[in-house]
């Protein structure tokens, strides 16, 4: 059901780098992003993918994970990516994606979590520092990466308190994420 899917889909921040996810997985993820609406149908956004260590490794460096989570510098090895899709907007195409990237992400991460990968959209990152190290071209400009591998860590959904909607961990390492009631969002 599509409402499981949504619930499972959630940032997750460490993985079991040891298990790889192959390129065939992710060109089909990027296939259902492909598959998605776009604004004026203008498919302007492209996706460079790396399943393997050497290209992963120039990648991460450039993230930057959890920002409520100040004492945390991010996944140490063993609990990094074991794969990263970078999006691009093509400006050649068009200089604005409008709303693109939000549905081509939700599509990727929906698809994901249906072959039991979790992921994390990280709009956080030197762009320009990454763009350099993929060696891609100018006219290609990162929006955000999307963290992909096999979730090492359990993320709980919880009722929000006292309108505080910061993340937090717990002793055991579970990544707890508060969520505002329906009747908080539904405005009459």
């Amino acid at each position: 059901m599509l409402k499981d899917l949504v619930q499972k889909n959630r940032s997750y921040r460490r993985f079991h780098q040891d298990k790889p996810i192959t390129e065939e997985t992710l060109l089909e993820l990027v296939e259902l992003a492909r598959l998605s609406p776009s604004a004026r149908n203008a498919q302007p956004l492209k996706y460079f993918i790396s399943t393997d260590q050497a290209s992963n490794d120039k990648i991460f460096p450039h993230l930057s994970w959890a920002g409520y989570l100040k004492e945390w510098a991010g996944p140490v090895k063993g609990e990094q990516p074991s794969a990263y899709i970078v999006v691009l907007n093509d400006t050649e195409i068009s200089s604005n994606y409008f709303c693109d990237d939000g549905i081509a992400t939700q599509s990727i991460l929906l698809g994901a979590v249906e072959k039991e990968l979790g992921g994390c959209i990280i709009g956080s990152l030197n762009r320009l520092q990454l763009l350099r190290e993929l060696q891609l071209p100018s006219h290609l400009k990162i929006v955000h990466v999307i963290a992909l591998g096999h979730p090492k860590e359990e993320v709980k959904l919880e009722e929000m308190k006292e309108n505080d909607h910061r993340y937090w961990r717990d002793v055991q390492e579970t990544h707890h994420v508060p969520k505002r009631a329906l009747n908080d969002i539904i405005v009459k």
